[in-house]
């Protein structure tokens, strides 16, 4: 189904599952390397991005193998605050209006950077970018599966903290095979006794029991994939009903193996049934796309067509975590501008 590249790129978009050790230019990640003298596997922008892109994983631990070279070159706050700021400045260039940016700041802290600063500097990236682009949005803070679940309590407790400051919520990320969310419970716990939001990868490397157990035992309000939630249908007509969105990452369910191709990934069928869900980037680098990329392939290889794209497009403003009162201005706006899209 033809749609437009102009239509797709002055769509008022939400971004809610992009991850910042995900995303970088790799410009600027040689330009770090070379200050922090970190070997980088290339040394110009289009090898390494290239040799980042993860089209030969065959499953999620391979995928997410590649983030140990990007971590090498995040862990000052002086890194973590440029990736953040041009990381909001790529997606305000593609018409990005609301924007969840995710990470686990424990991840940068090998350097010597406390978890205080770990989470204020991409803070203040974020500050300054959406001052110049007028893109908001916030930080999401990650706990890791594969870590000590006291570590993710850590995390939660410091996002709770910044709740006020621009942390919009807490997720669980990292290897889900054999890494069940509910042994990180009082990590969730912490999060909901302090009034955050919480969003769960669950479904991509594990089947829908995943799911069930981040919705029910560690109530999560979103879920980060559930590529695999057409396994139960029970379960997904809950999830239809409760309207609990699901945020898709075509791409990337493909590289990790969650999908077998563009054209076979469940999104068209939970779109026909009615579930609330929201197109993502996932890791721009490691994935090799960007948003604009993200809904022309759901045009391209699934047949969504302008009307339904416009849709999708709405239901991402309508999952953010965005405060009511700003997420009223943010669909009146998009709802105004609708009509005026081009061609």
């Amino acid at each position: 189904m033809s749609v437009s590249h102009a239509f797709l790129h002055a769509l008022p978009k939400a971004e809610l599952h992009v991850h910042l050790d995900g995303s970088l230019r790799p410009t600027t990640m040689l330009e770090l390397a070379e200050s922090a003298g970190v070997s980088m596997p290339a040394s110009r922008p289009r090898e390494l991005a290239e040799w980042m892109r993860a089209d030969d994983t065959p499953d999620l631990e391979s995928y997410l193998a590649r983030f140990a070279t990007t971590l090498s070159v995040m862990q000052t706050a002086e890194s973590l605050e440029r990736i953040t700021r041009e990381l909001v400045e790529d997606h305000a260039a593609e018409n990005v209006e609301w924007l969840e940016i995710r990470y686990s700041p424990i991840l940068n802290m090998e350097g010597g950077l406390t978890m205080e600063e770990a989470v204020e500097a991409p803070l203040r990236g974020f500050q300054a970018a959406s001052e110049a682009t007028g893109v908001k949005g916030g930080l999401i803070l990650c706990g890791i599966r594969n870590m000590d679940p006291a570590t993710s309590l850590e995390i939660a407790r410091t996002a709770v903290r910044y709740r006020d400051q621009g942390v919009l919520a807490f997720d669980l990320a990292g290897a889900e095979a054999g890494n069940p969310p509910n042994r990180h419970q009082s990590a969730f716990d912490e999060a909901v006794a302090g009034n955050l939001p919480v969003t769960i990868h669950a479904g991509e490397a594990w089947g829908p029991e995943s799911i069930h157990q981040a919705l029910h035992q560690c109530r999560a309000r979103r879920i980060g994939h559930g590529a695999r939630l057409l396994e139960d249908p029970e379960l997904l007509r809950w999830v239809r009903d409760q309207r609990v969105p699901l945020e898709i990452c075509l791409t990337s369910n493909v590289q990790t193996g969650a999908a077998a191709t563009a054209a076979e990934h469940p999104v068209r069928s939970y779109f026909d049934q009615g579930i609330l869900l929201t197109l993502c980037t996932d890791n721009r680098l490691v994935s090799g796309v960007d948003l604009v990329h993200e809904y022309a392939s759901a045009a391209r290889d699934l047949g969504f067509g302008r009307d339904e794209l416009v849709q999708v497009a709405r239901m991402g403003f309508e999952a953010g975590f965005a405060p009511w009162p700003l997420k009223q201005e943010l669909l009146a706006g998009f709802d105004a501008r609708v009509d005026q899209l081009p061609d």
